[in-house]
């Protein structure tokens, strides 16, 4: 098994929300064509201001790849400050 990370992106404000809005779909586009990404999914939820977030990487370094990647990007700009509650397994 990879590394996985799943949990919840959680907005404080529509603010936040529409930026992550605008940013999403590149993110996901740049991730799902990583070397070592077997899944990406960033989901909507009943809550506009929440999203789940699933990943899986094959092993530590594609997800230290991804990682470093994500916080140089577009998308670490636009969501710097919205709270994430994610629980990671598969990392040493």
């Amino acid at each position: 098994m990879g590394v996985t990370l799943d949990g919840l992106l959680r907005c404080a404000s529509e603010d936040e929300a529409a930026r992550v809005r605008a940013a999403l779909p590149e993110h996901i586009r740049l991730t799902k064509a990583e070397p070592g990404c077997m899944r990406f999914d960033v989901l909507a939820t009943d809550d506009p201001l929440v999203w789940t977030v699933s990943e899986e990487f094959t092993d530590p370094a594609a997800f230290e790849a991804h990682q470093a990647r994500a916080a140089a990007s577009d998308w670490a700009r636009e969501t710097a400050g919205i709270a994430r509650d994610y629980k990671i397994k598969g990392m040493p």
